[in-house]
């Protein structure tokens, strides 16, 4: 009796060379389960080149697809280090519905005890968010934003049907605000929880219902 074919992929993207360095090394789930960490570069624009470009090929056609990395809350009560698990991801463009929202959020306060993990609408931008843009976006109903998740699912399930995902690390919130994104002295905490979610995403991937190949 031969082998049982592999899973398809789970492609993880992420925007900043410090978001890639704390997955470094951690991709690699089990032989059956491959994953791929990809680094898009910053920005809505960057993000939905880099997956377009991914999913093209061969290996990852048929890819699940989670974006991550670190995010600005926008509710008050909001800590560096919070988790923010998407039911959506949303821009000018339209929204993007995520699957298995309930076992990612299981799984993460099985990796990270002690974390509080917040669930809804993941907005996009264009830029990083200051200020009374919060308020005016927090009253959209999302409750975290950042510049690429939108963009990321929105080209994955442009390039085919699959289960898509979104998973944020709170760097900055109203009030923790950070003078600018790649300043990790009050996000210290948000790097170490980001180094810690992996084992979240793979069981998350195992349970889809993927082709194999």
């Amino acid at each position: 009796m031969g082998a049982r074919p592999a899973p398809a992929a789970l492609l993880i993207a992420c925007a900043l060379g410090i978001e890639r360095f704390a997955l470094r090394g951690r991709e690699r789930g089990a032989p059956a389960e491959p994953v791929r960490v990809l680094r898009t570069g910053m920005g809505p624009a960057a993000a939905g080149r880099a997956v377009t470009r991914a999913l093209a090929g061969p290996a990852l056609r048929d890819a699940a697809v989670l974006a991550t990395g670190f995010c600005a809350g926008l509710a008050p009560g909001m800590h560096p280090g919070d988790l923010v698990v998407a039911e959506e991801t949303r821009d000018a463009r339209g929204s993007v519905r995520c699957a298995g929202t309930d076992l990612l959020v299981k799984e993460l306060v099985r990796a990270v005890p002690g974390r509080t993990v917040h669930t809804g609408p993941l907005t996009g931008s264009d830029h990083v968010v200051r200020g009374h843009e919060r308020s005016d976006l927090l009253a959209t109903g999302a409750i975290a934003v950042d510049m690429e998740s939108a963009a990321t699912l929105l080209s994955a399930v442009r390039a085919g049907e699959r289960p898509v995902a979104a998973v944020r690390v709170v760097v900055d919130a109203p009030e923790h605000e950070l003078v600018r994104i790649g300043t990790l002295r009050g996000g210290i905490s948000a790097f170490r929880v980001l180094r810690s979610v992996l084992p979240a995403f793979h069981e998350w991937h195992r349970s889809l219902p993927l082709p194999r190949r």
